[in-house]
């Protein structure tokens, strides 16, 4: 059968999925999937994705994201207050988020940081900065990892984490900087984020550094419902899809799914293990 078959891809994505694969961001609780969430995970549970690590982004959607997770196995909350929600947060959900995360279910803060994207007014930023500091804070004092959001943002948000001598690591969320911030963040810690983004063959930037990033400071992540893998391009993005970010992500290494899916599962279990004993089975 020739090289790169139908057949051939299938057997990869299979035995890519054989370990059990983490998915460390997947907004498995939005509107999205309201309908058929279940039947979600169900599916990615049969392509061997066992793990779900589901961030929150605002106070009104907490008690959603933790019924979600305690419905549903092998779903772990993650807690935040996201930047671009700005409007939504309040000066009482900090001091909420502090008494929430501290539950024993929560794996990590997040989804937090600061997004610059469309260059804010300074006011913005300031008060961006402020609510991630204040949220780095939390996850110090309760021994949590950080989930973070970092657009056009990264020195800014590695100064404040250097500020704040944050102990704990976390993950880089959809990672888009320099080779030189992605090692700032291996230095500080944190392991980087490898999603959908990497399919695309005009994604040179994030692509290489795919490739020559060490593997032990890489995760797997879909960011469902967004940036879904180019096969399934202007798609609701899924958990189920992670095996095929496995099998790119193989390819640019030029190294075996089976080791990548190996490999990224156990960087996922030593972040997040600490608080999930059941993570490595």
């Amino acid at each position: 059968m020739p090289n790169g078959s139908a057949v051939d891809r299938v057997d990869a994505l299979t035995a890519a999925a054989r370990p059990g694969l983490v998915d460390t961001h997947c907004h498995i609780d939005v509107s999205e999937f309201a309908a058929d969430y279940g039947q979600v995970l169900q599916r990615a549970r049969a392509a061997g994705v066992n793990r779900f690590v589901v961030p929150g982004v605002d106070r009104g959607g907490w008690p959603r994201l933790l019924a979600l997770c305690r419905k549903e196995a092998g779903c772990h909350p993650a807690l935040g207050l996201h930047p671009l929600y700005l409007p939504l947060h309040r000066p009482a959900h900090l001091e909420e988020l502090g008494k929430m995360a501290a539950r024993p279910e929560v794996v990590a803060i997040g989804e937090v940081g600061l997004d610059f994207w469309d260059n804010p007014e300074a006011l913005v930023r300031q008060r961006q900065e402020a609510l991630f500091e204040q949220q780095v804070r939390i996850a110090k004092g309760l021994g949590l990892p950080l989930l973070l959001h970092a657009r056009k943002a990264h020195d800014q948000v590695q100064a404040i984490v250097r500020r704040l001598h944050f102990p704990y690591g976390g993950i880089v969320h959809a990672f888009s900087g320099s080779r030189q911030q992605a090692l700032i963040w291996l230095e500080l810690g944190f392991l980087i984020g490898i999603g959908g983004t990497i399919t695309y063959g005009r994604a040179n930037r994030v692509r290489a550094l795919a490739a020559e990033l060490p593997l032990p400071g890489l995760v797997l992540e879909t960011d469902a419902p967004d940036i879904p893998p180019a096969a399934h391009r202007q798609e609701r993005n899924s958990p189920e899809y992670l095996p095929e970010i496995v099998h790119c992500l193989a390819q640019l290494r030029s190294d075996s799914p089976d080791r990548i899916a190996v490999e990224t599962t156990r960087n996922a279990v030593r972040l997040l293990n600490r608080r999930v004993p059941g993570l490595a089975h």
